[in-house]
């Protein structure tokens, strides 16, 4: 006889079925409980949610974060992604294989992306991101993690009183520290206000003071320089940290932050705040005319969508408003996973107000009364920040039954992925929000016809969506007037990798690749020749410095048989192996293919296999081209951009680097 399931269980199930495409917030809440998904929960589950068990069992085990199994004791995390990559962070990978052999009180395993990009090696340990790890500090690192638990100022601990300082309370500054800057901060008496980054990460932490001029930045402030730093500041003394005022620095007044205007300016958990920087302006002016007039704007704008498909926002909107239904959906697509993009959780730690008045805006447009935020798992501060920020704005009215009192009903959810990068796809994102496996749908018909739960859907990025807010506060006009081409408006390009400055550069598309990573990120962080930079995450191309002419739009990017993607730049120095790196192109893609159709589930796998040899010298010529013909394969008849886009960083590595493919650099496995 079975044992009766655990009551936490039923509780649980019944609670989470109660709400649409409740089962992967059912499957968190049990790991939650349970440390994981106990095995006599699968019949418990499938009674609830009217599903059979073999279903139920087949969403738990396509999920990265879903264990059937107890952990071993913490785990631990190591990045595997391009980025992390440039920066040495192959060596880190072994580095955590032999630690696994050491201690197997720990649970270790990898990860393709932290969206921590511009710091790496990056390593998770017990839900703790580390910056900067190396094969040597590795154990000390972990052990660190372990036993010393982070903490942030709280509200007894902080003056109200002068000076007031402006600490990052974002992802990347506290990797390296920024909370217990704050922490000895609030001692010295200072009044402490926890920002975003303003996207300078090699100077994390870094601090900034009022000033009489603005405000003031140190960096990077480490707690030993605390007392030294406001004691300067009390005596108006120079410090050795001192950069000057912050908006004077030589990163910020090449950009043009539009979409970022309030990151790292801002108190992202404090609605006053965000007013008093010009928030919910743009949904004000959106309520007092009527909703077409709001998709004229979008439309005059020039928004394309900037999660790297660029499809007009206006014409995507005036799809889902023209198609027939009461019931119609407004999604933020936050399962931000390409290696080298960072951008939507900088915005959703740093500005989340930004998004949800996007998004509520998007849904007076299209006429849609509920909005779903899809956050990858891999970004808890960005999930903790955006449902306090979603909590507040019912509070204020921003949502809820009537939005500033206007009669529009609309309020938004945030849901939880699992550790799956296909569900960065659009209809693999609506097939988890619908609590099943993340597996790509055929189209047509279109998610703006037949999109969540089978109803018209609005599908954006977050950044697309952050973008709105601003449009219709500066005119569309305004928007419009930025950029070159096709290519209207601003776009938030992120330096990460083997890059001496790395972080956020918002500007009107047109820069070139050359400008942003040779005078904005100085070449390389190790101090050699740029060999190669990869722009547009795991799928984009790999482009020689002799490409560093190329105008930033998409475009020139498509002509050179390249893309744009979501704005992410990986920097690689002299040291890659291209041809290892297209070995791991495929490789990614068989780890993340959702399996569906097969040029790109097969394809991936012969593709690693095929590289293999032309590294060992098999029949070389022979199997170069056939991983032509495989990549030409996988291009043509592959159901999405998963299989479709991975034969672009491939070719683009057998284009520019095929002396790669000919003679090993010592890094091929």
């Amino acid at each position: 006889m079975s044992a009766t399931p655990d009551p936490r269980i039923s509780d649980i199930a019944v609670a989470e079925a109660r709400r649409p495409g409740g089962l992967l917030p059912a499957l968190h809440a049990l790991q939650h409980e349970f440390g994981h998904v106990p095995d006599g929960a699968l019949p418990v589950l499938a009674s609830a949610f009217n599903r059979s068990i073999a279903e139920i069992h087949g969403v738990v085990t396509f999920y990265e974060d879903f264990r059937t199994e107890p952990p071993k004791g913490p785990l631990v995390q190591v990045c595997r992604a391009e980025a992390c990559q440039a920066r040495g962070g192959r060596a880190v990978e072994a580095a955590v294989d032999r630690l696994a052999a050491a201690r197997p009180d720990l649970e270790v395993g990898g990860v393709f992306c932290v969206g921590n990009c511009a710091l790496g090696p990056n390593v998770v340990v017990g839900g703790i991101l580390c910056s900067g790890v190396t094969a040597e500090s590795l154990p000390g690192v972990v052990a660190s993690a372990l036993t010393t638990p982070r903490r942030s100022p709280t509200a007894r601990e902080t003056a109200a009183g002068s000076p007031t300082v402006y600490v990052p309370g974002d992802s990347a500054a506290r990797s390296v520290g920024s909370d217990e800057v704050a922490v000895a901060f609030a001692a010295a008496g200072a009044h402490v206000v926890r920002t975003g980054t303003r996207g300078m990460l090699w100077l994390e932490p870094l601090v900034e003071i009022d000033g009489p001029g603005g405000r003031i930045a140190f960096g990077p402030v480490t707690t030993d320089d605390v007392a030294s730093v406001v004691a300067s500041m009390r005596d108006d003394t120079l410090h050795p940290l001192r950069l000057g005022l912050t908006d004077a620095l030589a990163w910020m007044p090449r950009q043009q932050r539009v979409t970022f205007r309030r990151v790292g300016v801002v108190d992202p958990r404090s609605a006053d705040d965000y007013e008093a920087h010009g928030g919910i302006v743009g949904l004000r002016a959106a309520l007092a005319g009527a909703p077409s007039d709001v998709i004229v704007a979008m439309t005059a704008s020039g928004l394309r969508g900037r999660g790297g498909a660029a499809f007009p926002t206006g014409i995507k909107w005036k799809t889902v408003a023209d198609a027939p239904g009461d019931i119609k959906y407004v999604v933020a697509n936050a399962d931000e996973g390409d290696s080298g993009t960072f951008a939507d959780r900088m915005l959703m730690e740093g500005d989340p107000f930004t998004l949800i008045e996007g998004m509520t805006i998007a849904g007076f447009a299209v006429g849609a009364h509920q909005g779903f935020v899809y956050v990858r798992s891999e970004y808890p501060d960005a999930i903790a920040v955006l449902q306090e920020a979603v909590a507040t704005a019912r509070e204020r009215g921003w949502l809820g039954e009537s939005v500033l009192g206007t009669g529009f009903a609309f309020d938004l959810e945030v849901r939880v992925g699992a550790g799956a990068y296909i569900c960065g796809e659009e209809t693999a994102m609506l097939e988890s929000l619908e609590g099943r496996r993340g597996v790509v749908r055929a189209k047509p018909p279109l998610p703006a016809l037949v999109g969540l739960f089978g109803k018209p859907t609005v599908v954006n990025n977050v950044l697309s969506l952050a973008s709105v807010p601003m449009i219709l506060a500066d005119g569309p006009e305004a928007y419009a007037a930025l950029g070159t081409g096709r290519s209207r408006g601003t776009q938030i390009f992120q330096l990460a990798g083997d890059v001496a400055r790395g972080g956020i550069v918002e500007t009107a598309f047109g820069i070139t690749l050359g400008e942003l990573v040779e005078e904005l990120g100085g070449g390389t962080a190790s101090g050699k020749p740029v060999r190669a930079v990869q722009v547009g995450g795991p799928l984009g191309a790999y482009l020689p410095p002799d490409r560093f002419d190329l105008p930033m739009d998409y475009e020139a990017f498509a002509a050179a048989d390249a893309l744009v993607g979501h704005g992410g730049i990986v920097v690689f120095d002299e040291s890659v192996d291209m041809a290892q790196q297209a070995r791991f192109a495929m490789e990614f893609c068989a780890a993340e293919s959702c399996g569906k159709c097969t040029p790109c589930r097969i394809g991936s796998t012969r593709g690693v296999e095929v590289i293999d040899r032309i590294v060992a010298g098999v029949d070389r010529e022979a199997n170069l081209d056939l991983l032509e013909e495989l990549c030409e394969t996988m291009a043509d008849g592959s159901l999405c951009a998963m299989g479709g886009l991975t034969p672009m960083p491939v070719r683009s590595a057998m284009v520019h680097f095929r002396s790669d493919f000919h003679t090993s650099r010592g890094n091929a496995r």
